[in-house]
Parts: C-alpha cells; structure tokens; sequence
C-alpha cells in the first residue's frame, strides 16, 4: 500500500466510526435522562457508581470511571471475577451500576448480576444487544449498537467501544451539568500541573505589586514611565489619576511604535501616548480569568483592580510562565 491507499484507509475508519456515533445520537431516548437522573440521585444521597465490563468494554469502563471520578462523581471500577470472591462487598444499598457488554450475553456478567440485584441498588446497561439478557435484567438500557466495526474484518471491537466511551463521556458530562458542577469543583480534583494551578489560582496571588508595580502620575512624562518599567523590571506602566483611578497604561510596545515616528518622545507627557481604557481583571479573579482575557485581547500585560476599582497590579504573560501556569 502506498501513503495515498494508508490515507484513505484511516479516513473510511474514522467515517465508520462517526457515522456509527451520529446513528447513536439520533437513537437516543428518554431512557437516557432517566440514567442521568438515576446517577444523580445516588450522589445525592452519597452513594457511589459502580461500572463493571469484560475485555474492552472493561478498558473503556476504567476510561467513564475515570470521567466521572475526576467530576467529582464517585465512581469504582469492580472487576466481575473478582467481585465473586469477596469485591463484591465494595457494593452497598443505594449505589448504581453501569454494566457494559455489548453482547449483552457476557456469562461472567450474567453471573454476577443476580448478586448485584440482591442489593437495593439500579442497574443501568450499556449494550448493543437491546433485547439481551443484560438488558432485561437492569433498570435501564442505552443502546449503543452499531451497523458494522470499522475493522476490515467487522471483527475487532471498534465502533462498538468507540460508541461505548462516547455513552460514557455523556452520561458524565450531562450528569456534570445537572449536578452545577464548577470550574472551582474541577479545580479541587485537579490540583496538579498547569491546570490545576490555573484554576486554583487567585489573580491576587500572581500579580505584581507594590514596589514591583511600576506607576506614574498622569503629569509624568515618557522617559518617567520607562525609568518604572525598568525599575520594576516590567513591560509596562500605569498611569493614576490625582486620585489614585487608572488613567491608562503604557507599554514598551507603545514606547517602541512611536520612537519610530519621534526619536525625541521621551519628554512628552506620557498621558499624550498611553491606551486609555486598557484591558482590567479583579484581583478576587481566578488566574484563568485572567489568561482568557490576554489571549482574547492579545495582550501582553493586564491591569489588576481592587473592589473600589483603583489599580493594585500588574500581570505580564512572562509572570504566567514563569510560574508555570500556561
């Protein structure tokens, strides 16, 4: 085969695969909200859930267990061999289990439903096979059949898993909404790395300030607003009011800009050159607030008010870098 026939072997997989998901999407019924519904009410009253599969619906149960734990939805993985030698005490009044087969007919499965249903617990499937034994033994069926696996061989579990996960991350993220779950509630299960920190940190925490923020008064002039910048080892300058209120600001990019219009600018009044109006964030802000707002405006530096909105620091995307946050 050539890098032509490889292509167009990838793209008629791909094409399986999502035909397969938009077949899904269309398919979807009330059963659905009624699973979403289960699974909030067990949370609600501090329950977990519980997802059990074999083979690959096994991989992609860790994977929606996965999801959901890290949404702040309680969820355990039960190995169905296991569980029949003593795991199965992991289970308890109130909790729901995703089972996934698509078969339906997985006897390991099947063997250990009528335990599971000892307990006061909902079953909810997600299977191929609507009509299967694992169907008729839960509270609850998604239908995640397909046409044919994107296997040449319509043989290895392809469309069918992939149809299996894109379920799963459904359940989670409508279950998501429902619960009013945050970007703070995302930030507590991910405090690690780069977006951890972006999410749990407060723009009051990163900003420069003080000593470090370079100011001027609007009577400064040019060359005074880049002795600041330079003290403060900063890309830009605020100008205040008599009355302590932003002005503008003034960067070494303006500086740069009209230099080439006017070697002599230095002594001009830098109220004459600065951008009034600039771009501003609350230091109550989490830091994310504040990278969203530099990268919409494209913007090198932002300017951080206080609740009576007078300006208390400064924000210079080589902070957010240095501090690991972008």
């Amino acid at each position: 085969m050539d890098g032509m026939d490889y292509l167009a072997s990838a793209r008629s997989v791909i094409e399986i695969e999502t035909g397969a998901l938009r077949r899904m999407s269309e398919r979807l019924d009330p059963s659905f909200a009624t699973a979403v519904e289960i699974l909030q009410s067990t949370l609600n009253q501090r329950g977990k859930i519980i997802v059990v599969g074999i083979g690959k619906s096994g991989n992609i149960g860790h994977k929606i267990a996965a999801t959901l734990n890290s949404t702040g939805a309680s969820a355990v993985v039960l190995n169905s061999q296991d569980a029949l030698h003593g795991d199965l005490g992991v289970l308890s009044d109130g909790d729901a289990v995703i089972v996934l087969s698509y078969s339906g007919e997985t006897t390991e499965l099947l063997n250990l439903l009528p335990f599971i249903k000892r307990l006061d617990v909902r079953v909810i499937a997600l299977t191929g096979k609507p009509a299967s034994t694992l169907s008729r033994l839960s509270d609850v069926t998604l239908d995640t059949s397909v046409d044919r696996e994107a296997c040449p061989l319509n043989l290895a579990p392809t469309s069918s898993s992939t149809a299996m996960l894109v379920m799963g991350d459904a359940l989670a993220m409508v279950l998501l909404e429902a619960r009013g779950f945050t970007e703070e509630d995302f930030a507590r299960f991910h405090p690690g790395g780069a977006l951890g920190r972006a999410l749990l940190t407060r723009v009051s925490d990163i900003m420069r300030s003080d000593t470090a923020l370079p100011v001027v008064p609007e009577t400064a002039q040019v060359l005074d607003a880049l002795h600041a910048m330079n003290r403060a080892r900063a890309g830009a300058c605020l100008i205040l009011t008599p009355a302590g209120q932003l002005a503008g600001i003034f960067t070494h990019g303006d500086f740069a800009r009209c230099y080439q219009r006017d070697p002599l600018l230095g002594e001009k009044p830098v109220a004459d050159l600065m951008t009034r109006k600039p771009i501003t964030v609350s230091a109550d802000s989490l830091a994310v607030e504040a990278i969203k707002a530099i990268g919409q405006n494209r913007i090198d530096d932002i300017v951080v008010l206080d609740a009576d909105h007078k300006p208390v620091g400064l924000i210079d995307t080589q902070d957010l870098a240095r501090l690991k946050i972008v």
